[in-house]
């Protein structure tokens, strides 16, 4: 492979690595998958069987649009799993990496009819970004795809009420900062909801201008990259180890 798709390689699998480490994971389900630039459309996906702390940059399956490996490889694909992840990077250009998380924080909210809040630090910044997609069952049925992507429009979040988070973004460490906030905001929400009295409620105007301060340091990935890297420290890996050729 080229030093191209190493590159992807590595970071995807310390992201994976970084899940593990925050808890972000449901035991062997769930996915965080990555474009891999070419002619052909194909992602990088965990295989399926292994915990998050198992994946490599070597054992990771390189995949195309309908989920079939491109590549001899010795592990399974969960291509049920993989429907949703499909059909975003399908339909959208600029999601280059999908993250899928089952949180309990984040189940929790997409539990309650009235999603996420958007009043607290976290939230805010996340205000006119998240999109909503009703709960149609396991995701096992391919013509649920189209509705999928209809309900995610251009925003960077998807809740899957009843279900779970999707984040999309334009690398591993944009998107995992935007999934770190979106879980904030979920536990953050938990917990306020948890104890006796109202809560305050921010302005949209407020809101509006918290978001647009968060956007502003987007393009600074050099910010989010310390972020992702502050993270990847706590998992002490070694650099053979995370390659695959411990």
């Amino acid at each position: 492979m080229g030093s191209a798709e190493w590159r992807l390689r590595l970071e995807l699998a310390a992201c994976y690595r970084v899940f593990h480490q925050l808890g972000w994971t449901e035991l062997i389900f769930n996915h965080i998958t990555l474009r891999v630039p070419g002619e052909r459309p194909s992602y990088l996906i965990n295989p399926f069987g292994l915990n998050y702390d198992e994946v490599t940059a070597a054992n990771l399956i390189r995949i195309g649009h309908d989920g079939a490996p491109l590549e001899p490889t010795s592990h399974h694909v969960n291509r049920a799993g993989f429907i949703i992840h499909s059909a975003v990077h399908g339909a959208r250009a600029d999601a280059h990496c999908v993250m899928h998380t089952h949180t309990t924080a984040g189940m929790a909210v997409a539990c309650k009819a009235g999603g996420l809040e958007h009043d607290d630090f976290y939230g805010a910044e996340l205000f006119g970004e998240v999109a909503y997609h009703d709960f149609e069952g396991i995701t096992v049925h391919e013509d649920e795809g189209d509705r999928l992507v209809a309900s995610l429009g251009d925003k960077r979040v998807l809740i899957l009420r009843s279900h779970g988070m999707l984040v999309c973004g334009a690398n591993v460490f944009n998107a995992f900062r935007w999934m770190w906030t979106l879980q904030r905001a979920c536990e953050v929400q938990v917990a306020s909801d948890s104890l006796r009295g109202a809560n305050l409620t921010l302005t949209d105007s407020v809101r509006t201008g918290c978001a647009a301060d968060a956007k502003a340091f987007e393009p600074r990935n050099s910010l989010e990259r310390m972020l992702f890297d502050s993270v990847l420290r706590r998992c002490r890996l070694d650099a053979a180890e995370l390659a695959g050729h411990a």
